[in-house]
């Protein structure tokens, strides 16, 4: 009942009054959210803040943000929700991580095959920027493509299980051309625009020559933001004209340290195969999820890493 005394006045623009039931105000209060200003503000940690929580999960001083399943641009919600994650509620996560005197490491945890360009280099900006001031590691678990490695590879370590893969750093656009469908289905569909370009890529007409070339020199553009984002995060040890070698090829375990993804491969139980000394808090923490995805079970004791450095 008092979600919905909270709800009925968002749908009604009206405050409802239920006969016969009493709602405390401690439960509408709760249920009546502040509206939205959307992506310009930090709405969202604010929101959790003000109930004493933080927007992740924390750890031994280490903020773990999960990013999986659709990433999408816009969402007022934190972690995952229906299979997709926000970009809206990482920057949130990040920026409460970042500002957080209790948090030492953020720790990205990340199984996603990608998603929307809308949002992901300005993302990816931003971790490349908490770096400045804390550790930023990343977790392949176990899957990192396309936008899910563009935020991958802004972190100062990526970390891959034997059976991860990374990669596809491309961009895709679908044109589906229906009108022969619809012709057989007798429906003749008229677009009434003003404009030349303002149906260019409709789904009732084949696509145009001169509209695809347009297309496709805009995709090709993102591609090379992409590649120059990646080199951002990695620095030297992945430049872009190697970004863009790769053809948005997908790499699984040792074959993304071949194709010179700069990875931390956890080649064999308690060995990270690295060419920089990990922190031991974040090990810590990353410690039982790369043995819950690798099915390592048992403990003995030993140090949670060993580094093997390169000959």
């Amino acid at each position: 009942m008092a979600f919905l005394s909270g709800l009925g006045p968002r749908i009604t623009g009206r405050q409802l009054r239920m006969a016969g039931l009493e709602v405390a105000p401690e439960d509408l209060a709760h249920a009546t959210l502040p509206a939205r200003v959307g992506i310009l503000t930090n709405g969202l940690a604010e929101q959790y803040q003000r109930e004493g929580q933080t927007p992740f999960a924390l750890q031994d001083g280490i903020a773990v943000i999960e990013i999986s399943g659709v990433l999408v641009h816009r969402g007022a919600w934190i972690g995952r929700s229906s299979g997709q994650t926000s970009y809206e509620g990482i920057a949130a996560q990040l920026a409460a991580a970042a500002s957080d005197p209790m948090v030492r490491g953020i720790a990205l945890e990340i199984d996603s095959f990608g998603g929307e360009v809308a949002g992901v280099f300005d993302l990816a900006d931003a971790i490349r920027a908490a770096r400045a001031s804390k550790p930023v590691w990343a977790f392949v678990a176990e899957h990192a493509f396309s936008a899910g490695y563009a935020l991958a590879s802004q972190a100062d370590l990526i970390i891959l299980p034997r059976t991860g893969a990374v990669g596809s750093i491309g961009v895709v656009v679908m044109h589906a051309d229906l009108s022969g469908q619809l012709s057989d289905a007798g429906v003749t569909v008229t677009l009434i625009h003003s404009g030349a370009h303002k149906v260019d890529g409709n789904p009732y007409q084949p696509l145009p020559e001169p509209v695809r070339a347009r297309i496709q020199a805009e995709i090709d553009s993102i591609r090379a933001l992409f590649a120059q984002t990646v080199a951002a995060g990695r620095g030297r040890r992945l430049t872009a004209e190697a970004a863009l070698a790769t053809e948005a090829e997908c790499y699984r375990g040792a074959d993304a340290v071949a194709a010179g993804h700069d990875i931390a491969l956890l080649s064999q139980p308690r060995v990270i195969h690295s060419t920089v000394d990990p922190d031991p808090g974040l090990a810590r923490i990353l410690a039982p999820r790369i043995f819950r995805f690798q099915m390592l079970l048992q403990t003995d004791g030993l140090p949670p890493f060993a580094v093997s450095r390169p000959q």
